[in-house]
């Protein structure tokens, strides 16, 4: 029998739809897993194991009547802890929510239990969705598993980690300035942030509005592909929704890439990017010829705003943030410190409920948005935004697809950026601009680093693309390198064993 670390969600699926596996066999197996390496990864917040084993058991009941449950019958799905789930507790990894159990279920969630996956637990991650190694959790860190003395990255570290670690073939989770994309290539796992309005944002704890999107982790293409055709798709409960069905994306996965323009972007290639550590461009230009072997025609392209993608986006999203977060007042719902009057009783919830990178992103949002500097901040970055998108635009009237890094090194040892805020920033500068502009992308498993860590390539595409990025996605994946976690290698642990 295959452990549940090497079986893909489709073939689970498969299994169980056709009774030659039973849904809460494929759930122990998975929280057997658990079980083994949860205290020292810290990849969820919380664990379903109940809830789980009811839902599974519902599946099985479901096949045995006869019924199909869904394409993703009894898969295990892990959730990040930013997506409502009925009167489960969702915390977005902060003490401000405490005591809040959502009285509804985001879209997503509801997608997925409709086709028939079974939700193991809600993982951690930076609070409210801010960071980029899911050190700022108010709960503690995750560890990447593959290394427990390494980020798993952010802010969806805990979602990368569980699929890393094979506590589930799926996870979800939301993507603002690359929350996605980095932790899958520092976890090994493929990672897709879709574009923007693809899925329903209906039911994600916002953090910024026009850039958050819910994608998924697999470890395999095909997975992530099946996982957004469940979850795509309009909803009209969200008003930024496409009014179009999810894409078919899995039937386009063996179509290859012959005869795609494929354009490396210059700016975020390392050659023209300082930051971008020599393996991960090594992998890169592998990448690319590999494209170009399997009949791609690649060359390199300019796309001039992307280096004002950062500076843009560190003021963009600390702006709507601090709207967003204006609701969490002490009075509604979640914590509240009593204080002699209601302004203390705000200062002092907000002050004990939020933790410093919160805080400092509210600050710098508030000030751009404040009278004298709207303008010259939060305006100029919006000016810049659609700099990007223009020179997106031209870069894909000559090319089909774009190629970049998807994070600058491999995953670096917990505690190294903390202090430097601006350094930890920097992780997310290849991921950003796809959301800025609200185009797809997604990062890839494609070898490791001279460190024996995983890196991932990022493929991005126009609005919708989806369809030929996954085919590129399919066409890496079946040229990359040997030795990755993600396809049975594995790498060295602290202690020089193997750890995934």
């Amino acid at each position: 029998m295959s452990s549940p670390v090497e079986t893909t969600a489709q073939n689970l699926a498969a299994d169980v739809r056709s009774g030659a596996r039973s849904a809460r066999a494929v759930l122990e197996e998975h929280l057997v897993v658990i079980e083994s390496r949860e205290d020292e990864v810290h990849a969820f917040n919380l664990v379903l194991a109940d809830e789980a084993r009811a839902s599974a058991d519902a599946v099985d009941a479901r096949v045995a009547n006869g019924e199909d449950p869904g394409p993703l019958a009894g898969v295990p799905v892990a959730l990040k802890d930013n997506l409502c789930t009925r009167g489960v507790p969702t915390t977005c990894s902060s003490r401000i929510l405490e005591g809040w159990r959502p009285p509804y279920d985001a879209t997503v969630v509801e997608r997925l239990v409709a086709a028939g996956a079974v939700v193991v637990g809600k993982t951690n991650l930076d609070e409210f969705a801010m960071g980029s190694s899911t050190e700022n959790s108010a709960f503690g860190a995750t560890h990447n598993p593959l290394d427990l003395t390494k980020v798993p990255g952010g802010s969806s570290g805990g979602s990368a980690a569980a699929v890393a670690a094979g506590f589930a073939p799926l996870a979800l989770g939301s993507d603002t300035g690359g929350s996605i994309r980095q932790p899958a290539a520092l976890c090994g796992v493929v990672g897709v942030k879709p574009t923007y309005g693809a899925v329903s944002r209906y039911g994600l704890v916002a953090f910024a509005s026009s850039l958050d999107q819910i994608g998924p982790f697999s470890r395999t293409v095909a997975d992530s592909a099946l996982v957004l055709e469940v979850i795509g798709g309009h909803d009209r409960r969200d008003s930024t929704s496409i009014h179009e069905p999810a894409p078919d994306l899995r039937s386009v996965l063996d179509r290859g890439v012959e005869g795609l323009r494929i354009g490396i972007i210059e700016e975020l290639s390392g050659d023209g990017l300082e930051g971008i550590a020599g393996d991960v461009r090594a992998r890169l230009h592998e990448a690319a010829a590999a494209l170009e072997a399997a009949g791609a025609t690649v060359a390199t392209t300019s796309v001039p705003s992307t280096v004002y993608g950062l500076s843009a986006y560190y003021v963009v999203a600390p702006a709507e943030a601090s709207s967003n977060l204006a609701r969490y007042d002490g009075v509604r719902f979640g914590l509240r410190v009593d204080a002699p009057t209601s302004g203390d009783m705000h200062a002092a919830t907000r002050t004990a409920g939020f933790g410093d990178e919160v805080k400092r992103r509210i600050m710098l949002g508030t000030y751009a948005l404040s009278a004298g500097y709207y303008d010259a901040y939060y305006g100029k970055s919006q000016k810049v935004r659609t700099l990007l998108a223009d020179d997106f635009a031209r870069a894909y009237e000559e090319f089909d697809l774009l190629l970049s890094p998807t994070a600058p090194t491999t995953a670096f040892p917990i505690g190294e950026k903390t202090a430097d805020p601006m350094t930890m920033y920097l992780n997310d500068v290849c991921t950003i601009p796809s959301n800025l502009a609200g185009h797809p992308s997604m990062s890839v498993p494609f070898g490791v680093g001279d460190d024996g860590m995983p890196i991932g390539v990022q493929v991005l595409a126009p609005a919708t693309g989806e369809p030929t990025m996954f085919r590129a996605a399919a066409v890496l994946e079946a040229s990359a390198p040997p030795g990755h976690p993600a396809v049975g290698g594995s790498v060295t642990g602290p202690t020089g064993g193997a750890t995934a």
